[in-house]
């Protein structure tokens, strides 16, 4: 297969405080506020390259939880798989050292929030995350939206 027609692939975590919120974080290169993660580098797996992308943006070691979603959401002309895991409860004693050229914030807001933060791909990827997380499922979704 041509390497230049591989799909793209990422993986990011959703994390949570102890009120309940979502972190979010505010890229430098980007306009719109994302969910923690990256792209997944050449033989790595999802779940590695989502230890990998939080520990380099936000300087905390997590292993990742369960996979919530999957999302085909093909961009432009680039295939994309995007893999969204449960990242776990984020307490005081996690000290978030962001990333600083690619991360300028970070935030912790209340799950019904969340979209209005996000670009509607993604927040429609992350609102499926959340109704995954609560019903203790993995959900596959193209373009954001539920698969039969």
């Amino acid at each position: 297969m041509d390497h230049a027609s591989r799909a793209i692939s990422a993986a990011g975590a959703l994390f949570f405080d102890d009120a309940g919120r979502l972190l979010l974080v505010e890229p430098t290169y980007k306009p719109h506020w994302e969910i923690p993660g990256g792209v997944i580098e050449h033989g790595e797996t999802p779940s590695e390259a989502c230890r990998r992308e939080i520990e380099e943006e936000l300087g905390l070691v997590k292993e990742p939880g369960r996979l919530l979603v999957v999302d085909w959401a093909p961009q432009g002309d680039q295939d994309r798989v995007l893999f969204v895991f449960e990242g776990g409860l984020l307490t005081t004693a996690d000290e978030i050292r962001l990333q600083a050229e690619e991360l300028r914030s970070y935030e912790f807001v209340p799950p019904d929030e969340a979209g209005r933060r996000l670009i509607p791909r993604l927040a429609r990827r992350v609102a499926e995350a959340l109704r995954a997380r609560e019903s203790g499922e993995t959900r596959y979704l193209e373009h954001g939206r539920p698969q039969a």
